[in-house]
């Protein structure tokens, strides 16, 4: 029997030429890619850990340092108002019945003190290994034992809806173009960020108001929560207080179609 390379099924390469086959190449490709991957690392830390350089500062780090900001620069346009409206209350010409409606204008868009009797609202976080404390209720979920957006609005919207005059969420005071928005568990409020416990406090008729807060069917499901899984929840009269007035700027910001 013939060992010749042109037997039938047999086929030989040319002399001197090696075959590349498909796996050899993809191999050194992979080779080729790692090597890119290494190189570029490298010369991006410099000899650092890009994991825990300090230079990096987290997502959270950075709202709590432009939150900061925030409040600065709302403490200083709040003593550039209170410059300007002391050099307006000089003789400007204007007429009494005309200062008096600016007056009014100014306490219904919240931008002046207000004092008077209030009530104060105080939500919280349940405690992190909170159980049913009620017969019949499931174990609670991590969403059932945090204050949700809809809460804080609640809350806001129940207080109005008693007659409050006024109202202050933490130490800013409210106005028609705020809004009470919350990104996982902390408070988003015209630029600045908070954390659980929330208080609420709210000038007018004590007893409307905490009336208000009982009859909203909002609360009252709220209130299921407080008993089952141990929400915070402590409602106060506080007397005689002073709330803020708004500090911010009154500026609407819309989309507008690109040209």
């Amino acid at each position: 029997m013939s060992n010749s390379a042109d037997s039938p099924g047999i086929q030989s390469s040319p002399a001197g030429k090696a075959r590349w086959r498909p796996v050899r190449l993809l191999t050194i490709a992979v080779f080729a890619l790692a090597g890119l991957i290494f190189f570029t690392s490298f010369n991006t830390a410099k000899g650092t850990n890009i994991r825990t350089d300090a230079s990096l500062l987290r997502l959270s780090d950075l709202i709590q340092e432009r939150s900061h900001r925030n409040g600065e620069l709302d403490e200083s346009n709040s003593a550039l108002r209170d410059d300007v409206e002391s050099l307006a209350e000089r003789d400007d010409g204007s007429t009494e019945a005309e200062d008096a409606k600016l007056a009014a204008l100014e306490e219904n868009a919240g931008t002046k003190k207000l004092r008077g009797q209030a009530v104060s609202v105080t939500l919280n976080d349940a405690p992190p290994n909170a159980t049913a404390k009620l017969p019949g209720y499931p174990e609670p979920q991590p969403n059932d034992l945090v204050i949700h957006q809809q809460d804080l609005q609640a809350v806001v919207n129940a207080l109005w809806q008693g007659g409050a005059e006024g109202i202050k969420v933490m130490d800013q005071r409210l106005i028609s173009t705020s809004a009470v928005r919350c990104v996982g568990n902390t408070l988003i409020l015209q630029g600045r960020v908070y954390s659980p416990p929330y208080t609420v406090t709210a000038v007018g008729d004590p007893e409307k108001l905490q009336a208000a807060l009982a009859a909203s069917p909002e609360i009252q499901n709220y209130m299921l929560y407080v008993n089952a899984y141990g929400l915070g929840w402590k409602v106060e009269e506080e007397g005689s207080v002073t709330l803020p007035g708004y500090s911010g700027t009154v500026d609407l910001h819309y989309a507008k179609p690109v040209e």
